[in-house]
């Protein structure tokens, strides 16, 4: 497993984002939804947590069953399910490390190298955003952000805006080649999606 330097992992916090509505899902909390035994939080939990100094969960609902989980859990800055912009905002209002790096709850094949890759260029370039992008297309909610562009977020959000592609085109932004594992990327918006993935990783 590739382990970010103690000196980055402390400068970062991990969100995960589990503030959507689940409509693929069935109006389900997506984050919660069963997979291999046990929540699909907890598949991303695993991963991500050794590449961070602190983990919090963005969640507008069912907090306390995300509580249970043991991370702090912190609902979206604005209302009605906004987007993952807002769970940003909310991010950058409750830590206090110098990245806030965001993955989706529905992401179970999570890389170890996603910080440590996103990190390292991002200094390289000297950028403040460092998005991943899986050799065809960028992974927007898969990033890592320098939390002094908190009042930057806040005045975009406030002017009506929600496009993620446009605030980060405001920015200094790195793209990070992750084309070699494009499968870290799976997501799972469906029940179909859940079982079929299920069934290849109990079939491996």
């Amino acid at each position: 497993m590739t382990v970010p330097a103690p000196t980055i992992r402390s400068q970062i916090t991990a969100i995960i984002l589990a503030g959507g509505q689940g409509k693929r899902m069935g109006g389900k909390d997506k984050g919660l939804v069963k997979f291999c035994n046990h929540s699909l939080i907890q598949s991303v939990i695993e991963k991500i947590l050794p590449q961070v100094e602190h983990v919090m969960i963005n969640a507008n609902r069912n907090t306390a069953e995300y509580e249970a989980f043991g991370y702090p859990v912190i609902a979206d800055a604005v209302t009605d399910f906004q987007g993952p912009l807002a769970g940003f905002m909310a991010a950058m209002n409750a830590v206090s490390s110098n990245y806030i790096v965001c993955v989706p709850c529905d992401g179970p094949m999570l890389s170890d190298k996603l910080v440590q890759r996103l990190y390292s260029q991002l200094e390289r370039e000297n950028t403040d955003i460092a998005v991943a992008h899986d050799g065809n297309r960028m992974q927007p909610v898969y990033v890592l952000i320098s939390t002094h562009l908190k009042t930057s977020l806040q005045e975009y959000l406030q002017s009506g805006e929600r496009k993620i592609d446009r605030w980060y085109a405001n920015h200094k932004i790195s793209i990070v080649d992750f084309s070699d594992i494009p499968e870290t990327f799976i997501n799972i918006n469906t029940r179909q999606e859940r079982d079929s993935l299920q069934n290849k990783r109990n079939a491996a």
